[in-house]
């Protein structure tokens, strides 16, 4: 998703969402000598002196007593430690994030909710307690961020947390009802498919035989004043098919490595390009202070012509140079791509962008909890223009935590018509699997078409981090057993494009609810249907 990026999204939110709750004690509070609760024409109070003593000491006084009798041990560990927790950015990259479009969003849906006394939007007062807590040390904590909000209180809008808390209660809802729904499809699906006997004898998680071969081409798009390093990884031996990676926001071209080297060594060629502007570069330019944004409206459109380009500069390649020349079947081409780069290959498999469903859903924005939407609105902002961005050259496409609900919605989905696997994540925040995959899926009328769901796994399950990331992911938000996760993909990837590019019909038999079973294990369950409805859903 939103990458690394989304980490930052992620502890911005932390401060208002763990403040949602009807009864706010279970969660931290901002306010400069005390936080204020109303409801209505009822007002409470804490001493800040009350958050800072049970921070520190583990002591509750009778002020904040009253408000934590209501949590188990654990709550009350998990408070104490959201007061306490360092945040490590520093006030360039906490003052650039919250003056862009995607901040200044995030800010009004906190300033709904965290006020100023007389009751307006607290927007203005959360972001300079933020930059002025960044700016007083390298690691700060939300302790620093109460004492630097620049009110005499803060106040808490009770009744729009409660409509918030609501809003959590009925999403949460939908997603589990849709989770069990796929989970109980994939178990009827087990019990009417039948058992090939060769199902047992290829493990695709096991590396091939094929020995490759990595190179690094820095390809300049002048065109679009757009360059950029592509990894190709080359299996030894004849003409292969070629598959393309698309990381996403905020990451880089090695957040998938693991996977370019698992298909090469089963005889893939393999393309590997980063897109500037939405990569890990971009995002360290924007904490530097050396861009505004996190990525530009823009990026909607370079992202799948940089693919474009791509696959147009190999083809000239393979006729010209000696180590590409006769190894690129460049007319057989899949794309995998994560989150953004999830949109990127739907993109390229044909669906449009949707202006008419951006239209719809971007005005009511402050009233999501899908946190992809604050990227996806984004491409609201483009001239609006049919943008040709499929090419005819990509037969099959993974999409991984992919965000495409408003960017592309039903319309634009369904005009996808080469096979296509979405995998969805159940504890996915970023890109949540009920609104950003599941309902996706069920838009698709493309016949060879498929739906993972990682039980248990996240937005982050499936990334390698990169040695080189600028905000490491925490362990908490990478989630249980990636190693698991990215296994997974890899065991979904090869059968997949190997029936669908290679023309391999027997391995389809390794596309079923059967084969996933077998490959399934705790803590992150595997689940893989065919046949799911919005019906289903309901």
């Amino acid at each position: 998703m939103l990458s690394r990026v989304s980490v930052f999204i992620s502890i911005i939110l932390a401060i208002v969402i763990n403040s949602l709750a009807p009864t706010f004690f279970s969660r931290p509070a901002l306010g400069a000598d005390r936080v204020k609760i109303y409801y209505g024409i009822l007002q409470r109070s804490i001493p800040i002196k009350s958050l800072e003593l049970y921070a520190e000491t583990g002591y509750i006084d009778d002020s904040l007593a009253a408000y934590t009798q209501y949590l188990n041990k654990e709550q009350l560990k998990q408070f104490r430690e959201a007061l306490i927790t360092p945040i490590s950015l520093n006030v360039v990259a906490v003052s650039q994030f919250l003056y862009t479009p995607i901040g200044e969003r995030l800010l009004g849906l906190l300033g709904d909710v965290i006020q100023l006394e007389s009751r307006l939007t607290g927007f203005n007062a959360i972001r300079a307690a933020l930059i002025i807590s960044a700016a007083q040390r390298e690691s700060f904590t939300l302790l620093d961020v109460l004492r630097n909000y620049p009110s005499s209180a803060i106040t808490i809008n009770l009744t729009r947390t409660q409509e918030i808390a609501q809003t959590i209660q009925s999403f949460v809802s939908q997603t589990q009802n849709a989770i069990f729904t796929v989970n109980q499809t994939f178990q009827q699906e087990i019990n009417t498919t039948p058992i090939s006997p060769t199902l047992r004898l290829r493990d695709w998680r096991q590396l091939g035989r094929f020995k490759g071969q990595r190179l690094t081409v820095t390809f300049n798009d002048l065109s679009r004043n757009r360059r950029f390093p592509t990894d190709i990884y080359l299996p030894v031996g004849a003409s292969s098919p070629v598959i393309v990676i698309s990381h996403g926001l905020g990451s880089d071209r090695t957040s998938f490595a693991y996977l370019a080297q698992h298909l090469v060594s089963h005889g893939f060629a393999v393309v590997v390009p980063e897109h500037p502007g939405s990569n890990a570069e971009q995002q360290q330019a924007l904490l530097q202070g050396r861009a505004n944004t996190v990525t530009a409206p823009g990026e909607f459109i370079d992202r799948p012509l940089d693919i474009k380009y791509l696959l147009d500069q190999l083809t000239r390649l393979s006729q010209s140079n000696p180590t590409l020349k006769g190894r690129l079947n460049l007319q057989q081409v899949g794309v995998v791509g994560q989150s953004f780069g999830g949109y990127t290959a739907l993109a390229l498999a044909g669906a449009t962008i949707n202006f008419e469903q951006l239209d719809k859903d971007c005005p009511a924005l402050e009233n999501s909890l899908n946190v992809s939407l604050l990227l996806q609105c984004l491409a609201a902002n483009l001239p609006r223009s049919e943008y040709n961005l499929s090419d005819p050259r990509v037969k099959a496409v993974i999409a991984i935590n992919s965000v495409s609900s408003s960017v592309f919605g039903q319309a634009s989905l369904s005009q996808i018509n080469v096979p296509t696997m979405i995998v969805a994540s159940s504890n996915d925040t970023i890109a949540p699997a009920l609104p950003e995959q599941i309902l996706p899926f069920t838009w698709l009328t493309t016949p060879n078409k498929y739906l993972a769901l990682i039980n248990g796994g996240t937005h982050f399950s499936t990334i390698a981090e990169s040695p080189d990331a600028t905000i490491p992911i925490p362990e908490q938000a990478i989630g249980a057993d990636p190693a698991l996760a990215r296994s997974y993909i890899k065991s979904l990837s090869v059968p997949f494009f190997q029936t669908y590019l290679t023309r391999q019909p027997s391995n389809i038999s390794y596309l079923n609810p059967i084969y996933a079973n077998i490959i399934s294990q705790e803590p992150l369950p595997l689940s893989l249907v065919q046949n799911l409805t919005s019906t289903q859903l309901q």
